[in-house]
């Protein structure tokens, strides 16, 4: 099944971390975020932020576990998603995003899958699940 959405950033709060103890050409960061998504994918998440990036060239590369609690295709419960990628100006590759095994609740138990996001040139976030659910899951019926 595919689900898909767009997101807002609602909050983006850095976090202090401790320093990494070695000094590189790229700062480290880590920060908590809220979004908000509308569309097939609608709900809420809660992120896990971290980053090595360059503000002004806009190169590095991010590492995101969310928490997400709403819908995907109609089915309501929450889950777990990992995603990363790496940047280099203009140009996003090297990605990976992947749903937590076993971390689905209600409707969404037993998810699996994969999913992506893309930044539109005017700045809309679009996201999509490539997702299964477990067959011992209750029907709708």
């Amino acid at each position: 099944m595919r689900a898909s959405g767009t997101f807002k950033v609602a909050d983006f709060t850095p976090a202090p971390v401790p320093a990494p103890g070695i000094e590189t050409a790229v700062p480290v960061g880590v920060a908590t975020m809220e979004k908000s998504y509308e569309g097939e994918v609608a709900g809420r998440s809660a992120t896990l932020f971290t980053a090595a990036y360059d503000q002004g060239t806009g190169v590095g590369t991010y590492v995101a576990m969310e928490s997400f609690e709403g819908s995907l295709g109609g089915r309501a419960g929450a889950f777990n998603f990992a995603h990363s990628a790496t940047t280099l100006g203009e140009f996003r590759g090297s990605e990976f995003f992947v749903i937590v095994p076993g971390s689905g609740t209600g409707e969404l138990a037993g998810i699996t899958g994969s999913g992506g996001l893309v930044i539109d040139a005017d700045g809309t976030h679009r996201m999509w699940f490539e997702y299964e659910l477990d067959a011992q899951r209750p029907s709708d019926a």
